[in-house]
């Protein structure tokens, strides 16, 4: 049972991560204007908005193939919980600094954190039990 619910975490959080990731990077407009986000046409502006969107899609694809490769769920956790939390936690400090977010962008902070919260809670359940594919360093001996 533990085994699907990984593999249904991984998938889920994974597709999200490359379907946002895809949006930013192919309409970073028309994404970010359903948010109540609006952006102009400068270059530079879209440039860093879309910046982010391979690394969203890089990790989702990761997210996904590890799914499918229990042997790496243990990394893929780590790095969904690690993804999801920092832009929860971003957002956070963003709108302590720049004040309160439009209602769609707080519950995309919200379902961010829960997200990392999940992921991390079962990277945290199946440490030992799943293998990460990486081989322990042996001691050296004297």
């Amino acid at each position: 049972m533990s085994r699907i619910i990984t593999r249904s975490a991984l998938a889920a959080s994974g597709a999200i991560l490359s379907l946002i990731g895809g949006a930013l990077m192919f309409a970073p407009r028309s994404f970010l204007e359903a948010s109540h986000v609006m952006i102009g046409r400068d270059p530079g502006l879209l440039s860093e908005l879309t910046a982010p969107s391979g690394v969203l899609m890089i990790t989702g694809t990761f997210l996904l193939v590890a799914a499918v490769e229990l042997r790496l769920a243990n990394l893929a956790l780590s790095l969904g919980a690690i993804v999801y939390g920092s832009y929860g936690l971003s957002r956070l400090v963003s709108m302590v600094l720049h004040g309160l977010l439009s209602q769609s962008l707080i519950a995309a902070t919200a379902v961010e954190l829960a997200i990392a919260l999940v992921l991390l809670s079962l990277r945290n359940r199946h440490h030992s039990s799943v293998d990460v594919g990486l081989r322990p360093l042996k001691r050296l001996r004297a």
